[in-house]
């Protein structure tokens, strides 16, 4: 039961299908490859690392760090994602969120809230609160 759920929650509720949803709904044309970087620099630095590397969203994506560098390369040339040297170590390059980069990701984090909340709208307040709890212990790390 919980892997045919999960099979279908891995079609639907992609980042590509979700991508392609909110181009579809906002008119507006978005690289997917951009809105994945973006999400994994945000995620890294909520979650405290003050040092995201080509090597953080390579891990963060699930990718090896060639692709993340292509994907990185393009973000920073679309204008998402700035390259910064390290203050603790100047041969190291750091990546931070433009103020492009910073808009795309509260566009996509909206778009998302909206689009689980339509989803979610005729669920009761209790199960939404119980999917939210059980979804976040079941995606965390072992």
């Amino acid at each position: 039961m919980i892997e045919r759920a999960m099979v279908r929650i891995r079609r639907s509720q992609t980042r590509r299908a979700l991508g392609r949803l909110m181009e579809r709904e906002t008119g507006r044309r978005l690289a997917t490859s951009h809105v994945f970087v973006v999400d994994a620099l945000e995620d890294a630095t909520e979650d405290g690392d003050e040092q995201p590397t080509v090597r953080t969203v390579a891990a963060r994506l699930g990718v090896d760090p060639s692709r993340a560098s292509r994907m990185v390369a393009a973000a920073v040339k679309a204008g998402y994602v700035k390259r910064v040297a390290s203050q603790k170590d100047g041969r190291s390059i750091l990546l931070c969120l433009s103020k492009k980069g910073f808009r795309c990701a509260l566009e996509a984090r909206a778009f998302r809230t909206a689009f689980f909340s339509r989803l979610m709208e005729n669920w009761p307040d209790r199960d939404c609160r119980d999917f939210a709890r059980l979804l976040t212990r079941f995606t965390q790390p072992i």
